[in-house]
């Protein structure tokens, strides 16, 4: 893990804001789509991966529904050593 916080003493935070931008990346979403399809705003979605906002239950709901998910992998701790989620590479792509 490239932070100093161990694995067990994460916040919830801070496990959504891993997840989310993990399971975005894995599938090649952008936050723009994400957002629109789970009905939130994509500022809002940027600060929940960056740790800044609260979701209420409501929103894990959508996100959780959008990636098709549980709302545990949504909190899921990472494997130890696990790298941070990279975000996927800036601007529009080809169509």
């Amino acid at each position: 893990m490239t932070n100093a916080r161990s694995l067990g003493a994460m916040l919830g935070r801070t496990l959504l804001a891993w997840n989310l931008r993990r399971l975005r990346s894995e599938r090649g979403l952008s936050q723009e789509k994400l957002a629109h399809d789970a009905g939130i705003d994509r500022a809002y979605l940027s600060e929940l991966e960056r740790e800044l906002g609260n979701p209420s239950l409501e929103v894990l709901d959508r996100l959780a529904a959008t990636l098709q998910e549980t709302h545990a992998e949504l909190l899921r701790l990472p494997d130890e050593g696990a790298e941070r989620p990279k975000n996927l590479a800036p601007g529009r792509r080809p169509k």
